[in-house]
């Protein structure tokens, strides 16, 4: 009887980043080359522990690899489920004879392979898992200097956009007011606010000390265009991090007079909105009980930085990271992330090191003001 292949299953789950297929593919030409089998998961974790269906999972060739390793999106098609520790289960690891995860993804994503590394490692199943440090929002606890995977490009685009508005703004003598995606840490918005020279820029992270609420954000903004107007500007941008919504209070979002709808336990769906267009409308709002007559429009930055094609910086690293996930396996590493240090040599860095010990979940790296 033939003995079966030892499988590597790589899954990506959370938010799309630039980059994602070019680990996929950098990783399955490195097993491949080396006799292993390579399965994708559809649907981030979901396939691992439900009845097995044909259409959740593929076998990764080298035809599929060199096909996709410069494609922005992701060939894998991902979810953000995150499973409970009670559903864990082993049959598919023995099933497919799997010697190594590999999970692409952020915050979420990581601390869900902690726990499920865990509980492999538990059930004696000789499984290694290796997290590949994935998000636009920059917010992963990776070595000083080093960026997530996709957070580059992201800001590269974002930045396009942000200079185009940036002109708009010049040539009609109007003010824009950019919501910018990343959660709870501010990476991005002021990383593209830095590039652009935006007038003002508002992270989560300026509240450390002090509360967070509408007003304070409203003073920041008008703060801006008064001062640009006293340097004879009448326009300008002012981009916001749409993380300062994690540190308002459901109350203050409910009397803010924003129209916004809420789930089964009360609180607001701030997915399903635009962050621009709330901002926008406070802002206006403020300016008219003023008696300041200043347009401005909203724009958001999301969705259209996700899934564009990766710069040249981010292909190299992801091709490092997928290069250095072989290598760290092959040293016996389990349990970590594969990241570059500062000389760019390949290190892992252990989950169980950057976890929360009262929650379980990985810290995130917020920005340094």
């Amino acid at each position: 009887m033939e003995q079966m292949k030892e499988s590597v299953v790589i899954l990506c789950a959370g938010g799309p980043a630039p980059g994602i297929n070019t680990v996929v593919a950098t990783v399955a030409k490195k097993f491949l080359n080396n006799g292993y089998e390579v399965i994708g998961l559809h649907g981030g974790y979901g396939p691992l522990f439900k009845e097995e269906q044909k259409s959740d999972f593929l076998r990764v060739d080298i035809r599929m690899a060199d096909r996709i390793h410069s494609r922005g999106g992701s060939a894998l098609r991902m979810s953000r489920y995150k499973p409970k520790d009670e559903e864990f289960k082993t049959e598919f690891f023995i099933k497919h004879n799997v010697k190594l995860l590999v999970t692409v993804g952020g915050d979420d994503t990581a601390s869900s392979a902690n726990r499920l590394s865990k509980f492999l490692a538990a059930n004696k199943l000789d499984v290694a898992n290796i997290h590949v440090p994935k998000t636009i929002d920059n917010d992963l606890p990776l070595p000083d200097g080093i960026p997530t995977f996709g957070y580059q490009t992201a800001k590269e685009e974002g930045t396009r956009i942000t200079l185009t508005v940036s002109e708009d703004a010049r040539t009609t003598g109007v003010w824009f007011v950019v919501s910018a995606m990343g959660r709870e840490a501010g990476h991005l918005a002021f990383g593209i606010g830095m590039a652009s020279h935006a007038a003002m820029v508002i992270v989560p992270e300026m509240f450390n000390k002090v509360e967070c609420s509408f007003d304070r954000i409203v003073r920041l903004m008008i703060s801006s265009i008064i001062k640009r107007q006293i340097l004879g500007l009448d326009h300008g941008v002012i981009i916001v991090s749409e993380g300062v919504f994690h540190n308002l209070g459901d109350a203050e979002i409910r009397e803010s007079g924003i129209q916004f709808t809420f789930d089964e336990h009360g609180h607001p769906e701030l997915g399903t909105i635009s962050k621009g267009q709330v901002f926008n409308q406070l802002l206006q709002k403020r300016l008219k009980t003023l008696g300041l007559k200043i347009k401005s429009r909203p724009e958001d930055l999301g969705y259209e930085l996700r899934c564009v094609r990766p710069m040249g910086y981010d292909l190299t690293y992801c091709t490092s990271l997928g290069t250095g996930v072989f290598k760290l396996f092959k040293e016996g590493k389990t349990g970590c992330m594969v990241t570059l240090d500062k000389n760019e040599m390949i290190v892992p860095l252990y989950l169980k090191d950057v976890e929360d010990p009262i929650t379980g979940k990985v810290k995130p790296r917020l920005l340094n003001l």
